[in-house]
């Protein structure tokens, strides 16, 4: 099996897929834009051969790169990044090189709208917030008076928080007009808790693995207000999430990858919407969940989630244990904050669950936070009182 990844080497933790297929004996062939000679030697070790362009953005280069690789080895069965950053050229070379094992761009495009994403989410019967797009300052008057002006402005294609306005009245609204640009959608805001179903689904459409992770305040705030931000894992995910998400994955038609599917769990009763406690959906990401999501899916459940992902590839039924010690939490802390509890206070208190605590890099900051704390814990009580101590 020829298994071409782009981008092994960033993010850092991302070798780990060169790693997980190579120890299913597969042929792992690398696409870098950087010196071979730096590529850390943990991911040299594993990758069979690495062909290095100088801009991953240059078309060119990268049909060259697969070319190459088609030349010197026969055909690719697969190309993938598991980046948000390449999903589109990932689709692109797999449709120039007749690679079926993963979507082409017409299918991708559908899961990178917004707009679009919400036929897909009528077909599964799962509700959505009302919304438009429109160049039209009056029809966007309108909608605003339908949803009593209380209205989310986003990028109708895009993802996290970059670009989004949050309007609350009149004057907001004409504040935004002013700036806004096409390609944006508005949306009615809506009153409730982001909550994820993120896992692994294989060849014949069957999830092979699931969990779901509940944010601790909004990345929206995080960006623009500097709000605390957290994430935690659920140890079990409920019924209706895990039905909504099965049902949205079918009507997408996704196949052997993994996926991050975000909904709101309504906070209260929300007119012409839903009840509170039910199920709207919110987007699609056909990747693995951002962040530190990856790693917190291990620390819950004990597991290798990209080995998981590498026997999906290839078994289509791994063998894993499906017991979830742990619910997993991680919190953003600011440099600007001042806090109840210090770093290192937390870090001595919480000693036996934490496991990691990151420097985040200033790129990611805004939206992360400064530093980054990691814990596990056998209760998701556990997990409330860790994150109140560290955002009071």
């Amino acid at each position: 099996m020829n298994f071409v990844l782009i981008s092994p080497h960033f993010p850092s933790n991302y070798w780990l897929f060169a790693w997980a297929l190579k120890n299913r004996g597969v042929r792992v062939l690398g696409i870098v834009d950087t010196p071979q000679s730096s590529l850390p030697s943990s991911l040299r070790e594993v990758l069979d051969d690495v062909y290095c362009v100088y801009s991953m953005t240059d078309r060119d280069q990268m049909i060259r790169a697969c070319g190459y690789f088609t030349w010197k080895y026969g055909k690719l069965d697969w190309i993938e990044s598991n980046n948000e950053y390449w999903l589109n050229l990932d689709a692109e070379l797999r449709e120039l090189f007749h690679v079926t094992t993963g979507m082409f761009p017409a299918q991708l495009n559908v899961c990178q709208h917004k707009s679009l994403m919400k036929a897909k989410y009528a077909e599964a019967g799962v509700p959505t917030a009302r919304w438009l797009i429109s160049e039209d300052p009056e029809a966007i008057r309108q909608f605003a008076q339908q949803v009593h002006y209380s209205m989310v402005a986003k990028p109708d294609r895009g993802v996290g928080a970059s670009d989004t306005m949050r309007i609350h009245n009149a004057e907001e609204l004409e504040t935004m007009l002013k700036t806004m640009h096409s390609g944006m959608i508005v949306e009615e805001f809506v009153q409730g808790t982001v909550c994820t179903f993120d896992g692994i689904i294989n060849n014949q459409g069957k999830v092979v693995f699931a969990t779901s992770h509940v944010y601790l305040g909004s990345v929206m705030d995080s960006v623009n207000e500097k709000q605390p931000i957290g994430c935690y894992s659920l140890k079990n995910v409920q019924e209706d999430l895990r039905s909504a998400g099965e049902r949205t994955l079918q009507a997408f038609g996704v196949r052997d990858r993994f996926f991050h599917l975000e909904f709101f769990r309504l906070d209260c009763d929300q007119e012409g919407l839903g009840h509170k406690g039910d199920i709207i959906g919110l987007e699609v990401n056909m990747r693995p969940p951002g962040g530190f999501l990856p790693d917190m899916i291990d620390y819950a459940n004990d597991i290798d989630i990209y080995q998981i992902w590498a026997d999906t590839l290839i078994d289509h039924e791994p063998c894993y244990n499906p017991e979830r010690p742990y619910s997993s939490v991680f919190v953003g802390r600011r440099k600007e904050q001042h806090y109840q509890h210090s770093t290192d206070w937390i870090v001595e208190h919480y000693r036996e669950a934490i496991v990691q605590r990151i420097a985040m890099d200033p790129a990611l900051a805004e939206a992360m936070g400064d530093e980054v704390l990691i814990a596990r814990f056998p209760t998701e009580q556990q997990v409330f009182d860790f994150y109140a101590d560290c955002i009071r």
